[in-house]
C-alpha cells in the first residue's frame, strides 16, 4: 500500500499516478529491507543523534614548520554526512512516498529558493557558532543544510578594512599591504585552476622574492609533495580526476585586520577566512559533499626606509589552517581528497576531539592530532 499525499498538495493525479508507478518499479530493483551493515549504520546514527553526536574525522598537519620564525600547519578533517545521505536513499527505497514532500507542491522544512541577500560582512570575532541549517545538498542547492548557504561567495566575499597607518607604517603602506594579501588569499583558495591541481603562479608571484627558503618549499612541495611539506597546508587543490566542483560560487567568510607588529616601523595584517566548496565524484551521480577549509595568513608589513623589501609583494610570516572533510588516510600528495557515502560507510570509526568546522569563534590551537570528528559539513 502507498500512502496518500497530504491534503492540499498541488501534485496533479496523472503526475502522481506517473510517480508512484516508477517508485513501485524502483521497489523492485532493491532490496526489501536494509542490509545488516545499513541497519548497522542507521542504529549507531539513531543512537548518536539521539545523544547529539553524529561524528565525523579530522586530523592536524605536522607542528608549525620554520618560516621566518613561524610557519604553515593545518588540520585535516573528514565527516561522516555521507552515511547520513545513505541512510536517506535506504529510506527512499523502501519508502518511495517519503519523497512526495520533494515534490512540486509538497510541504518542505527548508526554503525552496536560497536566500536573496548574502550575510552581511563578517566585522568582529563571533560569540558562537552559527545555528543549524535544515536540508540535504543536491546539484541544484549544493550549501543546503549548510550555515554557509548564506554566506557572500568568491573574491567579493573578501572585503578589506579601511587603511590608516599602525605601528609605524602609513597608510599606504597598509593599504597595499591588504591588497596584496587579498589577492594572496584569493589565488590561493578561489583560483579555479588552482583548485583543480595547477601549479598556484599567481599565488607565488605575490611572495617576496627575499623569502627565499619559503618560496623554495612551497615549490619543492608542489614538485614532490609529503605529509611534512604538503602545499595543501597553504594552496586548496583537489584531484580533478577524483571530484568536480559543483556550480560556480566558493562560499567566503571571515575579516582581515591588522594590528601593530613585532617592533617599531611593522605592522602584522591578519586574514582569517572559512571557505565551504561543493563538490560533486567525477561520474558519480548526484551525490554532493561539501569541504570547509580555513586558512589563517599572516603578512608583514614593514615601513620601507627601516626594512628591506621588494615593492609589490608580500612578507608571509604565518600560515594556519584547517580543512573539514579531507580522507585521513590520504596525505601528502598536494591534494584535498573529500569523502562521499561509500567511503564513510566502509571507513574507519572516527575518534578525538568534536570540532565545528563552521564555528568561527573558536582559535586554532594548532596541536597535534590524529583524526578526530567534526560535528557537522
Amino acid at each position: 500500500m502507498t500512502d496518500k499525499p497530504s491534503e492540499g498538495s498541488s501534485i496533479s493525479d496523472e503526475a502522481l499516478e506517473k510517480f508512484l508507478q516508477d517508485a513501485e518499479r524502483a521497489q523492485d530493483s532493491v532490496p526489501k529491507e536494509p542490509s545488516a551493515r545499513a541497519r548497522m549504520v542507521t542504529e549507531r546514527l539513531r543512537q548518536q543523534d539521539a545523544r547529539g553526536e553524529l561524528p565525523a574525522g579530522w586530523r592536524t598537519g605536522p607542528a608549525w614548520q620554520e618560516m621566518n620564525g613561524r610557519g604553515p600547519r593545518r588540520r585535516r578533517i573528514w565527516s561522516v554526512l555521507g552515511v547520513l545521505l545513505a541512510v536517506a536513499v535506504a529510506v527512499i527505497a523502501l519508502k518511495p512516498s517519503a519523497v512526495l514532500s520533494w515534490l512540486p507542491g509538497g510541504s518542505r522544512d527548508e526554503p525552496s529558493a536560497a536566500p536573496e541577500s548574502p550575510l552581511a560582512a563578517e566585522t568582529a570575532r563571533p560569540s558562537g557558532a552559527p545555528a543549524d541549517a535544515a536540508g540535504l545538498p543536491t546539484r541544484q542547492r549544493p550549501f543546503a543544510g549548510s550555515p554557509a548557504e548564506p554566506w557572500a561567495a568568491g573574491a567579493a566575499a573578501i572585503e578589506v578594512p579601511k587603511a590608516k597607518a599602525v605601528g609605524g607604517v602609513s597608510a599606504a603602506a597598509i593599504r597595499t599591504g591588504l591588497r596584496l594579501t587579498k589577492d594572496f588569499v584569493v589565488a590561493a583558495n578561489l583560483d579555479r585552476e588552482v583548485m583543480y591541481g595547477a601549479e598556484p603562479k599567481a599565488a607565488l608571484a605575490l611572495v617576496d622574492p627575499l623569502q627565499k627558503e619559503y618560496l623554495a618549499e612551497l615549490r619543492s612541495s608542489l614538485r614532490r609533495p609529503t605529509e611534512k611539506n604538503d602545499p595543501a597546508w597553504t594552496f586548496t587543490r583537489f584531484d580533478p580526476d577524483e571530484v568536480e566542483l559543483v556550480g560556480t560560487e566558493v562560499k567566503v567568510r571571515g575579516r582581515m585586520t591588522v594590528e601593530p607588529g613585532d617592533g617599531a616601523g611593522k605592522a602584522l595584517i591578519r586574514a582569517d577566512y572559512t571557505f565551504v566548496y561543493a563538490l560533486a565524484e567525477v561520474g558519480g551521480g548526484n551525490e554532493v559533499a561539501r569541504t570547509i577549509v580555513r586558512r589563517i595568513v599572516e603578512v608583514d608589513v614593514s615601513d620601507p626606509a627601516k626594512y628591506q623589501g621588494t615593492a609589490g609583494r608580500i612578507w608571509v610570516s604565518a600560515i594556519d589552517g584547517e580543512v573539514s572533510n579531507d580522507d585521513c588516510q590520504v596525505g601528502g600528495d598536494g591534494r584535498i581528497h573529500p569523502m562521499f557515502q561509500s567511503d564513510l560507510i566502509g571507513g574507519p570509526e572516527p575518534s578525538g576531539e568534536v570540532v565545528d568546522p563552521y564555528d568561527r569563534s573558536r582559535k586554532l590551537d594548532g596541536k597535534s592530532r590524529d583524526c578526530g570528528t567534526v560535528s557537522r559539513t
